[in-house]
């Protein structure tokens, strides 16, 4: 049955075409199992909070009539505004319009927040960007530049707010304009279309324009809220849809919230920050997590762009999802909120999770998988410029160093491969059971060998033991910490891109991290081949000594390296032993945009000229070493990299880099 809503109707109807609905959640009380909610374009002002589940052979569809017609917002437009001295004006708001939830006296903060908690969920519009909070009205008159923002033009653009009896005081520097006689609009609702139980599964949301809510910090052991969100669901399709403007999350595929272990170590203190991880992937098993009731979402082909925390966020809620073709940019830019939960996407657990085909930059990180990225796939993806745009930007006190792709803490098996990174830093590992294949890299690899153990003050290391899983599934197989290495690197271009500078020890969210400037695969030195680590285990004797070998449990694991390019004076792995090193000519690549699109420009594959490498697969790249899982396709199939960033075949002839020939990077989109 098809249901219509159309907030122009001239009354509430009951859902039919001669008399729908004016407001969508009241479509969304009465849609069953294969009904379709049809929305004509407007504004709708509300939460959407769907009642009920579909089925997976009868899906409940929420449609917009024109694609992006119909805008939820979780904004009100402000009107009422009173001049008090120089460009500040004053709003006055009853607190009885916010209900139970006031954006402006709840503060951003939690587990994982690293900068102060002085800022609110609440946000000030105009014209659709949001303007910086400030502590004071002196602040607020002054409007000065922020010197951390991205986007230090519009950073004078503040507001600052305070209660006055029953009401909420806002105060906002219009810089010369009048709010009365402008499209000025303040948070009001916390959320945009996300249920307020759990387990509403096998919902399609189709083509809305999603903005502006009031969303909160969405830590991993925490309920992790966003403007749409399937709370713990299953089966989800989000497509062709615009997010933006969440004051955290744009979209949540995130963590139910469990009373006894919601901000854990913010409200208690007396667990390590890990230890409150650790529980909160046990208490989910109980609480249903299970690969028949969760996650299996898709994400796909929408715009994501200014969000200050994530554009996708998402913790065990995320397993065996899809999230493919969407532009994500412009995230965290206002650089107000720090903590260790910023990225384009940032998902825990990312189990058999394929992300590909996305579009992602200007972000502080692109693409971050944290702890447990077990059957992780980014392929096919394009990332740039996801770092400060001026090195005299300096970094806000609790942000967190930028790059493509960070995976952090994880046993892996984890695949990045057929993806073009051509930002500062293309990928950070502090983990292990990486594969990185048929990739072109701008940025070099850093925090190889470091990042996961968490120094003490009387010098010695906390260990993190993270869990792993078994095979394509959520339950937990067992704990580890990090040996490091495990990783394969096959058929990449890497190229040294930016100036060398000494390699430094960095402490970065308390963790130590090797921050390496030198491209390519020089930084595994330190490490073995198979050949070399597996010596000390004996494998023909029938009478091993575990004491014996104790030491050898816990030494660094080998890493296979071989088939990559290396130009502009990148290095190669010391035991690497077909590779191209081209220290005589010099490579550019350069990304052209114009209206929107993207081409790349580079003569590196002239340069590579002949050079021919073998065909990998997933038997090649064997099975990471704690979880002793195949890099392998979900349903446990090999992979066979016989298909390039186009989808191209490869044929018989095999080069390095993201493409199958350089017939297929001239002059075609991105």
């Amino acid at each position: 049955m098809k249901i219509y809503v159309n907030i122009n109707a001239c009354k509430d109807g009951n859902g039919t075409k001669e008399s729908p609905f004016r407001y969508i959640n009241d479509a969304a009380q009465v849609a069953k199992p294969g009904d379709e909610v049809v929305v004509a374009p407007g504004i709708y002002r509300e939460y959407v909070n769907p009642h009920n589940a579909g089925k997976e052979e009868a899906r409940i569809v929420y449609k917009s009539e024109v694609p992006l017609g119909a805008v939820i917002t979780g904004a009100e437009e402000a009107h009422d505004w009173v001049h008090t001295v120089g460009n500040v004006w004053m709003l006055r708001v009853s607190n009885s319009v916010f209900g139970d939830y006031n954006p402006y006296t709840t503060l951003i903060k939690g587990d994982w927040y690293f900068g102060p908690f002085v800022r609110h969920t609440g946000a000030v519009y105009l014209d659709d960007r949001q303007f910086y909070e400030v502590q004071s009205l002196e602040e607020c008159v002054k409007g000065e530049v922020y010197i951390h923002s991205w986007e230090p033009q519009w950073s004078i653009y503040k507001w600052y707010t305070t209660q006055d009896g029953e009401d909420t005081l806002i105060y906002a520097n219009f810089q010369g304009k009048n709010p009365n006689e402008e499209k000025v609009e303040i948070n009001v609702r916390r959320n945009c279309f996300l249920p307020s139980k759990t387990h509403i599964n096998y919902i399609t949301l189709s083509g809305f324009d999603v903005k502006k809510a009031a969303t909160t910090w969405a830590p991993p052991a925490a309920y992790q809220d966003g403007m749409i969100g399937p709370h713990w669901s299953k089966g989800w399709i989000i497509e062709d849809c615009e997010i933006s403007n969440s004051k955290c999350c744009g979209i949540s595929l995130g963590k139910y919230y469990d009373p006894e272990n919601d901000h854990y170590f913010t409200n208690k203190h007396v667990k390590s920050a890990t230890q409150m991880e650790r529980d909160a992937v046990c208490r989910g098993q109980y609480h249903g997590w299970t690969k028949e009731t969760i996650g299996h979402h898709i994400v796909r082909r929408c715009h994501i762009h200014h969000c200050e925390q994530t554009g996708i966020v998402g913790r065990m809620g995320c397993v065996f999802s899809t999230i493919e073709d969407n532009h994500i940019h412009h995230i965290n830019n206002m650089q107000e909120l720090a903590g260790a939960e910023v990225a384009g996407i940032k998902l825990h657990a990312a189990i058999d999770v394929t992300m590909k085909k996305n579009h992602i930059h200007h972000c502080t990180m692109g693409i971050w998988c944290d702890w447990q990225a077990q059957g992780t796939r980014i392929t096919q993806s394009l990332f740039h410029n996801n770092h400060a745009p001026s090195e005299e930007i300096p970094l806000v006190p609790g942000g967190m160093s930028s790059c493509d792709i960070f995976i952090e803490v994880s046993h892996g098996p984890t695949l990045i491969d057929h993806n073009i990174c051509l930002s500062k830093l293309s990928f950070k590992l502090a983990s292990q059971g990486c594969a990185i294949v048929h990739n072109l890299c701008l940025g070099q690899m850093s925090s190889i060998g470091s990042g996961s153990d968490m120094p003490l003050k009387n010098g010695t290391m906390a260990p993190r033991y993270t869990p792993y899983h078994i095979k394509h599934r959520t339950e937990v197989a067992g704990m580890m910490t990090f040996l490091h290495g495990d990783d394969r690197i096959y058929n990449n271009i890497f190229i040294q891109s930016w100036p060398v500078k000494p390699l430094e020890v960095k402490e970065d969210m308390g963790f130590i991290m090797m921050d390496n400037q030198v491209q390519g695969t020089s930084v595994f030195d330190d490490f073995p081949t198979y050949d070399e680590w597996i010596i000390p285990f004996e494998l023909d004797n029938e009478e091993p000594n575990m004491f014996v070998m104790q030491d050898y449990h816990f030494g660094k694991l080998p890493v296979w390296i071989n088939g990559n390019a290396y130009f502009n004076g990148a290095k190669a792995w010391k035991n690497e032993k077909d590779c191209l090193i081209n220290e005589k000519d010099s490579v550019y690549v350069k990304l052209l945009e114009k209206d929107g699109n993207y081409i790349l420009d580079t003569n590196v594959y002239e340069i590579l000229g002949k050079y021919k490498t073998s065909m990998i697969n997933s038997d090649i790249l064997g099975e990471a070493f704690e979880p002793e899982e195949r890099f392998e396709n979900p349903d446990g199939s090999t992979i066979v990299f016989n298909r390039d960033y186009f989808g191209n075949e490869r044929g018989l002839t095999v080069i390095p880099g993201p493409f199958a020939n350089p017939e297929c990077v001239s002059n075609k989109l991105l």
